[in-house]
């Protein structure tokens, strides 16, 4: 039996990873600092969500030694271990170059020590700025970036070279990076780095990009685990979700057992030095996900707030194309967000939820991140 280490394996995605090698009848060691802003101030989490036969370890990824510790006789290694959050890391910078490019810097030295069979690495939809949009010829136009001056007037929706209307359209992995924010860099140097280790070592390497991942699970009570996680805590404590700009923007929500399970055929298919989009493969408008959400809770009447006001990093569209993971890894997602908000709305109506988005935009608005 093959044994797999999970980096930030005790996370929100990580345990479920777990549960889909574990299911597939791997061995897995869970790798993870257990930081209080992702688990709070317990010391391991709670051992339901923690599948039984899986080993935990706790250790950070920067501590050497430990790591390759838990890493002996491992076969494969899948590295989740990462600071998440676009708006912190535009002010926690030493933070997230730390713990992101210095800890996958000192894994990819442990590997090279302790070789593996294969790395699949986590990487993140962050990378490409704004997703590809159409120009009004039809032709794919990949160099949207916004102006502040646009943004303060409140003219959300890039524009062409020429100042020409664009289209959102699906964003494959040949877009172009486009780094707009701290985490952005430190994903994509993740990912780089973990690919240029692989191809100079001979260690079969993949990288997965992330999109907006969702399900039971999430840290409900961390701001910047995702947006609809944020929605679910404030409305769980009777407050309007809170939406920058015009909530029209949109992004591709993919359940987290589709993403588990792209790891487990990450792991398993015959690919290396490539990346793949993960992803729903469909756009949802924000104020739309606010509006199921709060309907799936039964608060339809907590309509979203539109805040018409933008944040450092923010982009406005990007949702995925998957037809390479399609064709390349056999990924096809069986979770729709219309159809799997009941069961996650089950779980949160049963986990305790402080909502700390007042604190996240506070943090934000002092150091003008935040117009």
């Amino acid at each position: 039996m093959a044994t797999v280490l999970v980096t930030g394996g005790c996370g929100f995605i990580g345990r479920h990873v777990a549960q889909e090698l574990i299911g597939a009848g791997y061995g897995v060691r869970l790798y993870d600092a257990m930081i209080e802003q992702v688990h709070g101030d317990a010391d391991t989490p709670a051992a339901s969500d923690i599948p039984a036969e899986a080993a935990v370890i706790r250790g950070d990824v920067r501590d050497a030694d430990r790591l390759a510790e838990a890493m002996r006789g491992c076969d494969a290694v899948i590295h989740l271990a990462a600071e998440v959050g676009v708006g912190q890391s535009m002010y926690e910078i030493a933070r997230y170059v730390g713990a992101n490019d210095l800890g996958t810097a000192i894994l990819l030295e442990t590997v090279a020590a302790q070789p593996v069979q294969r790395l699949v690495v986590a990487s993140s939809m962050s990378i490409y700025g704004e997703g590809y949009y159409a120009l009004p010829s039809g032709q794919l136009f990949d160099g949207a970036r916004r102006r502040k001056d646009d943004l303060r007037a409140g003219r959300w929706q890039p524009t062409g070279p020429d100042g020409e209307p664009l289209r959102a359209v699906p964003t494959d992995e040949s877009k172009r990076p486009d780094l707009a924010s701290i985490y952005a860099l430190t994903k994509y140097q993740q990912e780089q780095a973990a690919l240029i280790f692989g191809a100079a070592y001979d260690v079969p390497t993949v990288a997965l990009r992330l999109f907006n991942v969702f399900g039971a699970g999430q840290a409900l009570s961390n701001p910047y685990t995702g947006v609809l996680a944020n929605f679910a805590a404030r409305l769980a404590n009777g407050e309007r979700p809170t939406i920058f700009e015009d909530g029209r923007q949109q992004r591709d929500f993919v359940h987290v057992r589709d993403v588990a399970r792209a790891f487990r055929l990450a792991l398993e298919a015959d690919v290396q030095g490539e990346v793949f989009n993960i992803g729903s493969g469909r756009a949802y408008s924000i104020d739309k996900v606010a509006r199921l959400l709060a309907e799936a809770l039964d608060l339809g009447g907590l309509e979203p707030e539109i805040l018409g006001r933008f944040r450092a990093g923010d982009i406005r569209n990007c949702f995925a194309n998957i037809d390479k993971a399609r064709a390349w890894l056999g990924f096809e997602p069986e979770h729709r967000l219309e159809t799997s908000l009941g069961p996650f709305v089950d779980w949160v109506r049963d986990t305790p939820a402080a909502d700390r988005g007042a604190d996240m935009r506070n943090e934000l608005e002092v150091r003008g991140l935040v117009s």
